[in-house]
């Protein structure tokens, strides 16, 4: 395999370079054409190869040097590069690896195509009016440069300088802009190109002259010279002086040596601000520039000029100190005549200096004429230090012999001699920093200025040695050295010790030495001249530029830099590159299509009237470049297509250019992975419908117009294909009306030939033409179909509709248009019936004929396919006999897979079940009794094809549907072993069957479990289930229990195991290594299940339909496994002809839209005998399990369940569901790497795993149901819920697929549910694990909600079920909260209400949240059902939550209710008031729930929140329930509500309490007699509502006491309610009779409000008024309450407080003796009552004492006291029993004071 494929790509490679390389001049345009368009083709194919099958860092190991090269060609080829971006990349990423000698040509020609398209930018931008971006320009200038030597454009080089003069000339110019246009001349100046260098110079002298030129002397100087201050800077005088004057080339060198003679000369001309400028620039450049120095040439005349000036010459002279050491730097020049005229310079100098008389020398003729020659000497000294890693010469002795040089008292000889040391010493750099230290070089200039005295003689001695030092620290230190040259004393001083020692041949080079040194001190610092001068110190290694070699005579020798310009570019192609044609070409058309501005441009210039050229031949388009540019750009191609369609004058030349449009969609597919390419985008702007319009209007007239036809269909095919995902509907549009035209219709009427047409005698040649477009117009009319499926246009839908229709009923004619079905043409009928499994899947296709009803087009489609499948399936005996046929047969199943589901919409009722029958036996068994059934179906069972078992059992589990399809199934086999339960079962549990397969089996048995079946023999039973016989006992059994006996004889639950173990989660593919055909396959990794892509795959991998009939589809293809499992695998790449239905349809209650067919095997090709093989289970066979378990379970939960945990299904499913990997693939979908496999295979499997999750989400909850305790374990259960809370956090914002995001909200809305009911089900289990899973991904899951939330228009099942499981998880929370509230060490993790208020990252997203909620609320109808669950999750949003309760007061949620309360009762009176009130009953019964919600939001948002008490106040709450309390009387439930309401509303809000007690506002309407008139308060009407005893309902019983016992902590209502004598009815309270201890509910009740009632002195006083109150409670303190014993002595312990009670307690024995008693008590809750009470009554009140001194009562208060200490030690103490203590105690000292 590797070699083959190696071959065909070495082929490739060898095709590519013939079609690109074979073109030559003299060859016709046809052929040019044809040679270009097979060239880009096949590259495009080429580079899509590669990327499939190699990745780019083996492409060095594998591919042939033709492919190399091949690409090589392609990656030069300019317009492949501009059409094909994608494809120009990786062919460049390939080139990379293949041939690195050929890559850097490709990258060095790319930086030229840069740089040239920089040119062509920068010519038009600079041209251009108004402001311009001038560093902009700079940096394309550039660029510019470096392509100058391809295209040579010399008015760039203008345009630059001339840019580069008006930046400097512009006093504004920023310096960063001045910087870099500076870069861009110096780099113009130093070009490498000779030609460059001329123009630059010479458009320099130009603009000097201009600027400087005498014809300006009369012109004002100012505004002139500013136009060369970009020449006046020391790097481009540096440039000049070094290098321009010293070309070879008398072009360049004359020109720089004019421009620096005019700069020298032009000081006249010049403002003083600009000379000065110059002259400044000119200092650093002088030491180069000396070296030019001669007085017989004029530029040499004016250098020495700057020498000659006097130091009194003032302003615009050199500076002293640079002009003597010009004047010292002479002497060192080669020509005797200018060091002659430096010596008289420096005579002067000298004579002049300041104490000349008393130093040496004297200066004189004689001596000048002895030292003309001074510094030239015979053997210079070489600059070289050492640079040693270790000191060799320990430091203190390097001090050492300083000293002894230094000192004053030693003998002149050893100083010498040390000195001498010190010298070889400092050839050391290291040992420099010592002797600097020591100050060291003053030392020495104090020795040499001793030297010239009078008296210098004595130390001559020192002076060489002296020198020698100070050449070596000089020569080491820049920063020393610089400080020195700019001191001239030290420069007169050493010429004066050079004259002195002017014969003394070692002191005069030391002094040349120094000179050096010190004179080119400038020009010896490289960064000084660098581009970019860098921070770094300079090198202490001291060099000079080449050029001053050359120009002076140096006593030294040093190292040389600068021998070409430092800013000098390299140019990307040399002269070897650009002879190579493919660069060259490259170049060619880069230069055009940016002279021209794109292609665009470009092809228009070319298709107009030649005008002047602008740029040199050499860059002018050849015929083949024009060509290649013509046929490569997509726009203008199909322009010049539909143009020679419009203007042909016969068939061929329409066929060409519809050839040529068909290859460019070619390309487009070719070049792209997805989304519109060139050709495709381009196809959209163009009106091409028009040009073709008129050939799809008119019935062909000849075989060459059928031909022509031929060719349009095919390409409009092609277009639909490519617009799949994208589909055009004006394209669509235009299509439909064209095939729904009345007459003639050519299209439509072209399918079934005409009666004349039949009777014609034609040729082999017509018949094969109307064949051919027959399956052209079939093809068309399947991909038109597929291309509906992402439209939403309404008219385009319209049109749909009604052509599918029309096609159906032309379709029906094709299958009829011969007698016998068996003498039908097979290519034909193939082709008609793969049309019509296109057409079919669409539902209701049978629905918009006008003439036709739908169910009569089902019938005669039935009638047909019926037919078919008898002639070539059931009386061929199957495949068993004839291989004739197997694509019909295939196409055939799968249109009656469509029909079934079509007839159940189309069918009112299941009558048409019948119809599907068919007669067993043949007519030639005249005598065999014909039964009617569907047996003709039971073979397709067990069909050779794969898909022609799929395709048999969907139809199949689509019968079963209706109870009728089971009956007619079950019926038909009868004479099948095992029958049609043992059959199905054993399709589903074959190992070897594919998953596909064995997913309809299990939707057949999941059919037949939905009709109720007996668990006993029943007669007459129309269903009995299965039948199970025991041959050996004789035993049968029907029903549940032969379905239980066959699930177990099957070992049913052990197989599921298995599945579960080997499902297969990843990605499906094939093995293309064929040797398991002949059985010696090892290692193979069979991951392939049954290829799920044949009915995901996208649109592009939809292959040729026109497949010969003669398919050999049916064929074994299994492979053998190696190991493990292995599935069916196509021998060759699967067609596709329908893509992307929606999962959905592949169940058995919904229509299937899909078809394949395998690919043929080689001609000639031997299969073997099957091989055993185990498929992969999959995850759509295990969504099917699911759901056949879900009805296992509902028909026998008992041993179903038992089953499960057997078998360990639940835990071996849960297992699979996998967030990670669900992530994964939503992320490659999000952002596909380069690699990545294409997007429709990575939605498939995500499609396949979101069913999956969906199946076991409805199988968990029916367990839940059935028996909980089998989710309810701890390793199963959180592992499930942790990967249910990850997808449902899966962000899905950037998936594009409509129905993947439609797949994600089913699946959630399931996953919803199922945590839902686990929660009801499993609270203690379930409500933990769950909030810890919200709580790690909080954020995530509050944006979740809001998403799902907001679609209660869109997805309302997904709204409701995510509302739902909010209010469960809030409420059971809540629950779980009470019942822990009394158990100690309960452990507490995170808590909804904890994340819904304290949490501060999401806060906006939590306002979402509930802005989301509160929309759905009030933004549905009261009929709508998503706005009572809306409802419910508001509410336990406000019960929990305070941000919540926040934000509906922010959203006004109160004055909402309210006017819905107003509202209501304004509806609930007018209602009472018309006549036929039971017709209103319904209506009124909505209202009364609409009020109940609105109440039930209003108490819980007023929960525990006094701000939103207040808004309730404001918007007056009670008048408002004031006015409804006859509606509420009549109400219980709603009563009930309404207390809890004024419950909640009145605890802990005072002024709540009090509103209760106004008189109520306003009229109120008529009400019934029965309902009586209102209270004046509403406080008024609860008082009247609890005297009503007994109450019926309990709970408002309790409801109206619990709020009057907050009613009872106010002060206003205390006083309605003694002013009511309601207190009365507590004294006919009846006590508990004969064995009974216990109180009645509603003695505790009053006994509650009497205790809220006593805890204000007002409310004991109300208490004591009650005659026989006190008694009464007595006697009540003797029962007990299991949940409030203790209220009687409460009420006493309250009363014993008040000083004026005090009496009438003392007066009553009954109370003093219930409270003595209470200190004897075993509840230490009494104890401590009666304590406090008997301490609060005996406190302050004198009286007191005297009583309770009763010995009885004293002895009980004695032992409880005594009793007390000994019981609570230390450690026990608690608040509670310390304040007992302290109550005894103070009893016991009150009582036993006197």
């Amino acid at each position: 395999m590797k070699e083959k494929l190696l071959m065909v790509l070495g082929s490739l490679g060898d095709t590519m370079c013939y079609h690109k390389s074979g073109v030559t001049l003299d060859q016709p345009e046809v052929v040019l054409v044809h040679h270009r368009m097979a060239f880009v083709s096949i590259s495009l194919f080429t580079v899509r190869v590669l990327q499939l099958l190699l990745p780019v860092e083996k492409a060095s190991h594998l591919l042939p040097e033709s492919m190399s090269a091949a690409l090589f060609l392609v990656s030069l080829d300019m317009p492949i590069s501009l059409e094909y971006p994608n494809i120009h990349e990786a062919v460049v990423a390939y080139l990379e690896q293949l041939n690195s000698e050929n890559y850097s040509i490709y990258k060095r020609t790319a930086e030229a195509v840069y740089s040239i398209e920089c040119t062509c930018n920068f010519l038009s931008d600079v041209g251009k009016e108004g402001e311009k971006n001038l560093l902009e320009l700079v940096e394309l200038a550039d660029q510019a440069l470096r392509s100058f030597s391809y295209h040579q454009h010399f008015p760039l080089i203008k345009e630059i300088i001339c840019m580069c003069s008006k930046i400097w000339k512009s006093a504004q110019a920023s310096p960063l802009l001045q910087g870099e246009s500076q870069k861009v001349f110096l780099r113009m100046l130093s070009h490498p190109l000779l030609q460059v260098k001329v123009e630059t110079y010479n458009c320099c002298l130009e603009i000097i002259k201009e600027c400087l030129g005498v014809h300006n002397v009369t012109k004002p100087v100012s505004s002139l010279c500013n136009g060369i201050n970009f020449l006046l800077h020391p790097k481009v005088l540096y440039e000049i002086s070094a290098f321009g004057i010293q070309e070879p080339k008398n072009e360049v060198n004359a020109a720089a040596k004019a421009i620096l003679l005019y700069l020298l000369q032009g000081r006249l001309m010049m403002t003083a601000v600009t000379w000065n400028k110059f002259i400044e620039s000119l200092c650093p450049v002088i030491p180069v520039l000396q070296g030019y120095a001669d007085t017989e040439d004029p530029l040499g005349n004016s250098i020495l000029l700057l020498s000659k000036g006097s130091p009194e010459a003032g302003e615009g002279a050199l500076p002293c100190t640079t002009r003597l050491k010009s004047m010292l730097r002479l002497l060192l020049v080669r020509k005797p005549s200018v060091r002659s005229l430096a010596l008289k310079l420096l005579a002067c100098h000298l004579t002049r200096e300041e104490g000349a008389d008393r130093k040496r020398p004297s200066i004189d003729a004689r001596v000048l004429s002895r030292v003309t020659n001074l510094f030239i000497v015979k053997k210079p000294i070489e600059l070289k230090l050492d640079d040693r890693r270790e000191l060799i010469i320990k430091l203190e002795t390097v001090e050492k012999v300083y000293e002894i040089f230094t000192s004053d008292d030693i003998d002149l000889v050893l100083r010498k001699s040390a000195a001498e040391q010190l010298a070889v010493i400092m050839q050391d750099i290291k040992m420099h920093a010592v002797v600097k230290k020591l100050h060291l070089i003053d030392k020495i200039i104090e020795y040499l200025n001793e030297c010239v005295g009078q008296d210098g003689e004595v130390i001559e001695c020192l002076i060489q040695p002296c020198l020698t030092l100070l050449r070596k620290v000089l020569c080491a230190d820049p920063v020393m050295r610089m400080a020195l040259s700019q001191q001239s004393s030290l420069l007169t001083l050493l010429f004066r010790v050079s004259l002195i020692f002017h014969e003394n041949c070692a002191v005069v080079t030391e002094v040349g030495a120094l000179f050096c040194l010190l004179l080119f001190d400038e020009v010896s610092r490289m960064d000084t001249w660098s581009v970019n001068p860098s921070n770094k110190p300079s090198p202490s290694v001291f060099s000079l530029p080449v050029s001053v070699f050359r120009r002076y005579h140096l006593p030294v020798r040093v190292v040389g830099h600068h021998a070409v310009s430092p800013y000098s570019i390299v140019l990307p192609l040399s002269a070897d590159c650009l002879s190579l044609k493919p660069v060259s070409d490259m170049l060619r058309i880069a230069w055009n299509l940016s002279w021209y501005h794109g292609s665009d441009n470009l092809l228009k210039h070319l298709n107009s009237e030649p005008k002047i050229q602008e740029f040199s031949d050499a860059l002018k388009l050849c015929t083949e470049d024009t060509l290649a540019l013509q046929m490569t750009h997509t726009a203008s191609a199909l322009r010049d297509c539909l143009r020679s369609i419009v203007e042909a004058a016969a068939h061929r030349e329409v066929r060409a250019a519809i050839t040529s449009m068909s290859f460019y969609l070619l390309n487009d597919r070719l070049s792209l992975k997805g989304g519109a390419g060139p050709c495709g985008v381009t196809l959209k702007c163009l009106s091409w419908h028009t040009t073709l319009n008129r050939f799809l209007q008119v019935l062909p007239a000849c075989t060459e117009d059928e031909k022509l036809l031929i060719d349009i269909i095919h390409f409009l095919n092609k277009l639909l294909k490519e617009q799949r995902k994208n589909s055009s509907v004006e394209l669509l549009n235009w299509l439909l009306e064209l095939l729904l035209r009345h007459s003639p219709n050519p299209l439509l009427d072209l399918l079934v030939l005409t009666e004349s047409q039949a009777r014609e005698e034609v040729d082999d040649i017509r018949t094969a033409v109307r064949q051919q477009l027959q399956k052209e117009l079939i093809a068309l009319f399947n991909t038109l179909l597929l291309s509906f499926m992402a439209v939403t246009d309404r008219k385009c839908l319209e049109l749909l509709y009604v052509f599918q229709t029309q096609l159906a009923l032309k379709l029906l004619q094709c299958l009829r248009v011969t007698d016998a079905p068996h003498f039908y043409g097979l290519p034909s009928l193939e082709r008609t019936l793969r049309g019509m499994a296109h057409l079919t899947a669409s539902p209701g296709w049978s629905s918009h004929s006008p003439l036709t009803k739908p169910l009569e087009i089902c019938v005669k489609y039935l009638s047909g396919l019926l037919e078919v499948i008898t002639s070539f399936y059931v009386e061929r005996g199957g495949n068993a006999m004839s291989f004739m046929g197997k694509g019909v047969t295939k196409s055939t199943i799968l249109c009656l897979l469509h029909l079934s589901h079509e007839m159940m919409i189309q069918a009112q009722s299941s009558e048409w079940m019948s119809l599907w029958f068919l007669p067993l036996g043949t007519q030639s068994e005249e005598h065999a009794p014909t039964q009617q059934g569907l047996a003709w179906l039971i073979p397709l069972w067990v069909d050779r094809d794969p898909e022609v078992r799929f395709t048999s059992l969907g139809l199949g589990s689509a019968l079963t549907t209706l109870e009728t399809g089971c009956m007619a199934l079950s019926n038909s086999c009868q004479n099948i072993s095992g029958g049609l339960w043992g059959t199905v079962v054993n399709i589903l549990l074959d190992q070897s069957e594919c998953s596909m397969v064995r997913r309809e089996a299990a939707f057949i048995l999941q059919n037949l479990l939905v009709i109720p079946m007996p668990s006993v023999i029943i007669k007459d039973y129309t269903w009995q289930g299965p039948c199970v016989h025991d041959e050996d006992s004789g035993l049968s059994l029907t029903g549940k229990p032969a379905l239980q006996a066959l699930l177990s004889h099957c070992h049913f639950y052990e197989h599921l195991n298995q599945m579960v173990k080997h499902c297969y989660l990843g990605r499906y593919t094939f093995d293309l290594n064929f040797s398991a055909l002949d059985g010696t396959s090892e290692g193979s990794d069979l991951n392939g299940v049954d290829d799920p892509f044949k009915f995901w795959s996208a649109p592009s991998r939809m292959s040729n339909q026109d497949q010969d009939s003669g398919s050999l589809s049916t064929l074994e293809t299994m492979v053998a496994p190696s190991s493990g499992s292995a599935e069916f695998l196509p021998l060759g790449p699967s067609a596709v002809s329908l893509p992307e239905a929606s999962h959905d349809q592949f169940v058995a209650q919904v229509m299937g839209q899909h078809e394949s067919a395998s690919a043929q095997l080689p001609h000639g090709t031997s299969l073997p005998a099957p091989l055993p093989r185990q498929c992969v289970v999959t995850p759509p066979l295990l969504s099917a399990v699911c759901g056949l378990l879900d009805g296992l379970l509902t028909v026998a939960p008992g041993d179903t369940a038992h089953a499960f945990r057997q078998a360990r299904l639940i835990e071996l499913l849960c297992n699979i569901a996998d967030a990670t990997l669900l992530e994964s693939c939503v992320q490659e979908l999000k952002a596909p790497l380069p690699l990545s496999p294409p997007v429709e295979h990575t939605q498939a499997q995500v499609s396949f795993l979101l069913e999956y999750l969906s199946s076991l989400s409805r199988l968990l909850q029916s367990c839940l149901l059935v028996d909980p305790d089998l989710v309810i374990q701890d390793e199963l259960l959180k592992p499930l819920i942790t990967n249910i809370i990850g997808i449902l956090t899966i962000c899905t914002k950037d998936v594009l697929d409509v129905e993947l995001i439609s797949a994600f909200y089913h699946t959630w809305t399931h996953l919803f549910n199922l945590l839902a009911t686990l929660l009801r089900k499993a609270t203690v289990a379930s409500l933990p694990p769950v909030t810890v899973g919200l709580a790690k991904h909080w954020m995530a899951v509050v944006d979740m909600l809001c998403t799902c939330v907001g679609l209660s228009t869109t997805c309302p099942a997904l709204s409701t079920a995510s509302l739902q499981f909010l209010s469960v998880l809030l409420t059971e929370e809540a629950k779980r909260h009470l019942q822990d509230q009394d158990k100690a060490n309960v452990c507490h993790g995170p808590s909804m209400a904890s994340l819904l208020d304290k949490t501060q990252e999401n806060q906006k997203s939590l306002e979402r949240l509930h802005e989301v909620i509160l929309q759905c609320y009030e933004g549905k109808s009261s009929k709508d059902v998503l706005k009572r669950v809306a409802a419910n999750a508001l509410m336990s949003l406000l019960a929990v939550s305070r941000r919540a309760q926040k934000h509906a007061l922010k959203a006004d949620l109160i004055d909402s209710c309210m006017e819905q309360m107003k509202h209501i009762n304004a509806q609930l009176n007018l209602d009472s008031l018309r006549p036929g009130k039971a017709a209103l009953k319904k209506q009124e019964d909505g209202f009364i729930k609409e009020l109940s919600i609105a109440m039930q939001l209003l108490r819980n948002c007023l929960y525990q929140n006094e701000e939103c008490k207040e808004a309730a106040l404001e918007a007056h709450l009670v008048p408002v329930l004031h006015s409804l309390w006859p509606w509420l009387l009549m109400d219980d439930s709603l009563m009930q509500i309404a207390l809890q309401l004024l419950c909640v509303y009145t605890a802990n809000f005072p002024n709540g309490c009090s509103s209760l007690c106004w008189s109520s506002c306003g009229q109120y309407p008529v009400q019934a007699a029965y309902r009586g008139a209102p209270a004046t308060s509403l406080m008024g009407c609860i008082l009247k509502l609890a005297s009503q005893m007994p109450l019926e309902n309990t709970a408002v019983q309790q409801m109206v006491f619990m709020f009057l016992s907050n009613l009872a902590l106010s002060h206003d209502c205390k006083g309605i309610i003694q002013k009511s004598n309601f207190l009365q009815n507590f004294l006919s309270l009846t006590l508990p009779k004969g064995g009974n201890k216990h109180l009645s509910n509603l003695t505790i009740l009053w006994l509650k409000l009497l205790l809220n009632i006593s805890f204000g002195e007002d409310g004991q006083q109300m208490i004591l008024r009650l005659d026989g109150c006190l008694d009464l409670l007595t006697e009540m303190s003797k029962y007990k309450h299991k949940s409030s014993p203790y209220i009687p002595l409460l009420i006493f312990h309250n009363i014993c407080f008040s000083p004026a009670n005090k009496p009438k307690i003392l007066a009553n024995e009954k109370v003093i003796g219930v409270l003595a008693a209470c200190l004897e008590s075993q509840s230490q809750n009494a104890q401590r009552i009666g304590a406090a009470a008997l301490w609060a009554l005996i406190h302050n009140y004198q009286k007191a004492k005297t009583t309770l001194k009763n010995p009885s009562i004293k002895r009980r208060v004695d032992e409880a006291y005594s009793l007390a200490k000994k019981t609570f030690s230390n450690s026990e103490e608690t608040p509670l029993n310390a304040y007992y203590l302290k109550c005894l105690e103070n009893l016991v000292q009150l009582l036993n004071s006197s």
